[in-house]
């Protein structure tokens, strides 16, 4: 060691961080994968329950929290507290009203700040072992031991993508979101059924784009009434010309370097500059297999609380939703569930006074739901 490290412990420190050495952190209570809404809420519900923030760590292989509603969503987008016609009601710590894509981030920020709430970006989960004492989890940086454990990577950040052979002469031309390319004076097809879709449409024409869209069935039950409603009115005033009952058969480059798309059913093929396929996103089953998580079918086997078949292991969000999907605040609330579930024997906690913690109850003004 020379005089430099004797006198500065911070400076030996970072040599030998410099050295590649990948240090083995103490013991964790919980760690949470994923700080999307379903693990900021996980981590403030732990912290309500009196688990030290000191041994709560997220894990977040995106470059900021949210990263689906930051990488996603356009600004405009409103992010919807109910979902389908469920009733949006709170259960836990965190609660939202309706807000657009600003004012969500927002609010996270907030929970992430007044709870001191570690978080590691650009950081993702490489291996997860079981063991006696919890989990021994690897990392693209680090290696870690944890009692607990809560997946919450959501499943918007994997879009499903259609099984058609797309060529590389108009691979540039299809996308899976609209914020990759700035659309403007162009003609879109949009395809999907469900509220993205819609939203996509509703973008794109204020955007002076000409769009169709296609879905494969003859009304949208899937979407919520102010999309399906908003939509609707695009196609009665000529600005969207919806396909009803359509499924692409096959995309080709024509010519001129458009989009020739022709479908299975009967009807006459469309050229179009781009298309984009808004179809939901999958479940990473691989990764949650290898832990050694059962399923039956191709959903996760789930009991109290969310956790999973193997002990001490939460599935959180839509990874707990399954294929029926949720809202924002069924996030929340699938982590409030784990957190009892974890609180009968797995950790000790020391439930806190809700006057004496710091929790985000108001947003720029916007007053959050009441909580039952």
């Amino acid at each position: 060691m020379n005089d430099r490290e004797k006198q500065d412990p911070a400076y030996s420190l970072s040599w030998f961080f410099s050295l590649g050495v990948s240090m083995n952190f103490s013991e964790l209570d919980l760690i949470i994968i994923g700080a999307g809404p379903a693990g900021i809420s996980m981590a403030v519900e732990a912290i309500n329950a009196g688990i030290c923030n000191s041994k709560i760590l997220i894990l977040e292989k995106g470059e900021a929290h949210a990263w689906s509603i930051q990488k996603f969503y356009q600004e405009k987008k409103q992010v919807t507290a109910n979902f389908k016609g469920q009733p949006a009601v709170c259960h836990g710590v965190m609660c939202i009203e309706d807000m657009n894509k600003s004012e969500t981030l927002s609010y996270f920020d907030q929970a992430i700040k007044k709870n001191n709430i570690k978080v590691h970006y650009q950081e993702e989960v490489l291996s997860m072992s079981p063991t006696e004492k919890g989990f021994d989890i690897e990392t693209s940086e680090n290696s870690y031991q944890t009692k607990t454990c809560a997946i919450a990577i959501g499943i918007f950040g994997k879009p499903k993508k259609p099984d058609l052979k797309i060529s590389s002469d108009i691979k540039k031309q299809v996308h899976f979101d609209i914020t990759s390319y700035k659309f403007n004076n162009e003609k879109v097809l949009v395809v999907g059924g469900g509220d993205s879709a819609s939203e996509y449409a509703q973008f794109l024409v204020e955007n002076n784009n000409s769009i169709s869209f296609s879905y494969r069935r003859d009304n949208f039950s899937r979407m919520n009434d102010i999309n399906r409603d908003s939509l609707l009115a695009l196609s009665t005033n000529k600005k969207v010309n919806i396909i009803y009952n359509s499924n692409i058969k096959m995309l080709e480059a024509s010519p001129d370097q458009k989009v020739i798309v022709t479908f299975e059913e009967e009807l006459p093929p469309i050229t179009v500059d781009h298309v984009i396929f808004a179809l939901g996103g999958t479940t990473p089953q691989n990764f949650l297999k290898l832990i050694g998580i059962k399923f039956n079918g191709e959903q996760p086997i789930l009991k109290n609380g969310n956790e999973t078949t193997v002990k001490g292991l939460y599935l959180l969000g839509d990874l707990a939703a399954g294929k029926k999907g949720g809202s924002i605040i069924s996030a929340f609330n699938s982590a409030v569930g784990a957190m009892k579930n974890i609180c009968q024997g797995q950790l000790s906690c020391h439930p806190v006074a809700t006057d004496n913690i710091e929790k985000p109850q108001k947003v720029m003004g916007i007053k959050t739901f009441k909580q039952k």
